[in-house]
Order: structure tokens, then C-alpha cells, then sequence
């Protein structure tokens, strides 16, 4: 019998520290769907053709590709957290990272262990978003035997040698939290450095994970268009950074240019969404400024590029009043918007609950 025709399905996740909680949420409420369509259990490994993330995104994305169960993954998260973001008193901040790399390197051997790139173990498609800072570029590594780096050349370690809890580590090593995370690239050569992908503009990975798809010289190739691509992205909390004019942060330089680069990912973010928007054809509009609005019923590409759906929950005190009837204090925001906080995430994590239960019908 001749299986019907479907798009290719990629599945992008964000970046956010412990707020992955909330991708956590979202996703067992789509696995909840998915049962209710087909009738039958449906792994997320066996409905995305692609899955892949950045920083926290990256993990879960790696968790899902390797078959861990969201229950096995939450239950990692919130045994992680403990382990790995507890501050240390000689850890000065500004001077040393927040947090120890090695415990979090651990914790990926745990769950990946000495597995590579090339894993068998892998069972759908994955992508991890990087930055190389010695180099200033972007890499978008990915299990795809057809990447131009897959084997090894003129000196260089193919990407199918890389270790998936390296690959997973540098995706994750967030300055100003971790210290960076060494790869080697080529034999006898110093090795690359490695930091966040969400310092790159793909803390949001959904245009990231289009070009990995579209664009030949990444192996895949799929074509564009309504009925050939199908592009689910999720987040883990979305906020507008602001820092007010004479507030005590704003006199000291090193702490005024973290909150910068906090604001310029949170500006990637929103072109990132504003271009998923108006290149594809969005069931889930989400206003992206006042001056545009939701963009709905706007193409700038001709024809949609590809069926998108983006679910996420303002940390705004509006929003989680008027869509979830949340009256949070402001005194709390501050603690919900921060990637490292472990005091609020089972808050984050009921909350994304019930924005899942509102943004995904079932």
C-alpha cells in the first residue's frame, strides 16, 4: 500500500537555561495530540524528520533524537539543576564563570555517554546550534551523512567523530555562566572554542533549522511549500529586556554589557520570529510589534515557504493575566526571566502547562 504523501517535520526548540522546563511542558501536551490524532502512541523521534535546539534546546532536542521519554528527560532536568547551577563562593562574578562546565559535562556523559555524531542511537534527524568564537562563525552541526564535514579531510576530524556530549556542551556553554567548551577540528592544531549558540542570532533555531533543510549544501535539500515542510518552534518564555535609565546596573560597564547582549538575543528572537512569520504560512500568529501586529495573512516570499506554528508563554505580567488569569507580582518576574533560577521552575513549568492547554487543542 502506498503511504500518502506528508510534509517533512522539524521540530526547532529555543534556548533558556532551566526555563526548558517549559519546551518540556509544551511537548508532552503535543505527544497528547499526536496520540489523539493517530489514535496510538507516537514517539516525538517518529513524527519529526528533524529535530534540533539551541543551548537548553540543544538538550532536549539530543534527548528526543537518542528516544528518551519526556518523563526520563524532566526527570534529568530537575535532577540537573541541583547539581549544576549552585553557585560557589569563589566564583567571582565577572571575573570567573557562575557555574562549574565540568558538572554539567557530567551530567550529558550520563545521558549520552561516549556516543558520537555518527551514533546509530540517533533515531531522526538532529541538529545542534553553536557559535565558534575563536573563529566568529556559526555551526550547525547535524547527524546528516551527507554535511560537507561528515568525514574526515586534508587533516580535519569529520563531524561524525565529534562527541554528542561535546557537540551538546558547547551548544550550551553560555558566557558569563559556563566556560567555553573545546573541540578539536583538525589534527595537531589548537582546538576550537566554543560558546552558546544563543549568542549567535539562533537562540530561536526555527530559521536556522530552515536553512539546514533548504539549502543544499547542508545534505537535505527538501523543498519549500505549503505541503512540503511543516515547521513546529517552541520556547521557553519570552520577555522584553529594558534596564531603566539611572538604575544602579546601568553605572557599571561589565554588568550594563551583559543585560546589552541579553537584549540583543532577545532582538534576534523577534526578527527570528517576524521572518518565520512572513515567509510561511502561520497557524499560530503572535504579534511581533505594535507597528505590524501578528502578521497574519502577510507573505513577503510569493507563496508560504512552509506550514509554521510557534507555542511560548510571555513572561509579561499582562500576558499571563489576561491569557492564563495569572496575577504574578512584579517582584517575581525578575525570578521567572532568569535562565539560572531554580526557586521557579515548577512555576515555569505548570505555567507553560497551561498555556499548552490553551495553544493546543486537542
Amino acid at each position: 500500500m502506498t503511504e500518502t504523501p506528508r510534509p517533512k517535520r522539524i521540530l526547532a526548540l529555543d534556548g533558556g537555561g532551566l526555563r526548558g522546563v517549559a519546551t518540556l511542558a509544551f511537548l508532552e501536551r503535543l505527544e497528547k495530540k499526536l496520540k489523539a490524532t493517530h489514535g496510538q502512541e507516537l514517539a516525538l523521534h517518529d513524527h519529526f524528520d528533524l529535530v534540533g535546539g539551541t543551548s537548553t534546546g540543544a538538550i532536549i532536542a539530543t534527548s528526543i533524537a537518542l528516544g528518551l521519554s519526556l518523563e526520563e528527560t524532566k526527570q534529568h532536568y530537575f535532577r540537573l539543576a541541583p547539581n549544576v547551577f549552585r553557585r560557589q563562593w569563589r566564583r567571582v562574578p565577572f571575573l570567573r564563570a557562575l557555574f562549574s562546565a565540568e558538572a554539567l559535562h557530567r551530567e550529558f556523559q550520563q545521558i549520552m555517554g561516549d556516543l558520537t555524531l555518527d551514533t546509530p542511537r540517533l533515531k531522526t534527524g538532529l541538529a545542534v546550534i553553536a557559535k565558534r568564537f575563536d573563529t566568529g562563525s556559526v555551526w550547525f552541526l547535524t547527524n546528516n551523512p551527507k554535511a560537507r564535514y561528515w568525514e574526515d579531510s586534508d587533516g580535519h576530524i569529520g563531524n561524525r567523530r565529534y562527541s554528542l556530549a561535546n557537540v551538546v556542551r558547547a551548544s550550551t556553554a553560555a558566557p558569563h555562566f559556563f566556560d567555553p567548551q573545546l573541540i578539536q577540528i583538525a589534527e595537531g592544531q589548537e582546538p576550537g572554542l566554543f560558546v552558546d549558540g544563543g549568542v549567535s542570532p539562533y537562540n530561536n533555531p526555527s530559521l536556522a533549522l530552515l536553512q539546514i533543510a533548504t539549502i543544499p549544501a547542508y545534505g537535505y535539500a527538501w523543498k519549500p511549500g505549503i505541503g512540503e515542510l511543516d515547521i513546529t518552534s517552541i520556547g521557553t518564555g519570552t520577555f522584553r529586556h529594558r534596564a531603566g535609565k539611572l538604575s544602579f546596573l546601568a553605572r557599571l560597564a561589565a554588568p550594563f554589557a551583559v543585560q546589552a547582549l541579553r537584549g540583543m538575543m532577545a532582538d534576534n528572537d523577534m526578527l527570528t520570529l517576524t521572518m518565520m512569520q512572513a515567509l510561511g504560512r502561520s497557524e499560530t500568529p503572535w504579534v511581533t510589534n505594535s507597528e505590524v501586529g501578528d502578521l497574519n495573512n502577510v507573505c513577503i516570499a510569493g507563496a508560504p515557504l512552509f506550514t509554521f506554528r510557534r507555542y511560548d508563554l510571555l513572561l509579561e505580567r499582562w500576558w499571563l493575566k489576561e491569557k492564563l488569569g495569572r496575577d504574578v507580582p512584579d517582584a517575581l518576574l525578575p525570578k521567572l526571566r532568569d535562565m539560572s533560577s531554580l526557586d521557579t521552575m515548577q512555576l515555569i513549568y505548570e505555567l507553560a502547562q497551561e498555556a499548552a492547554v490553551k495553544q493546543i487543542p486537542i
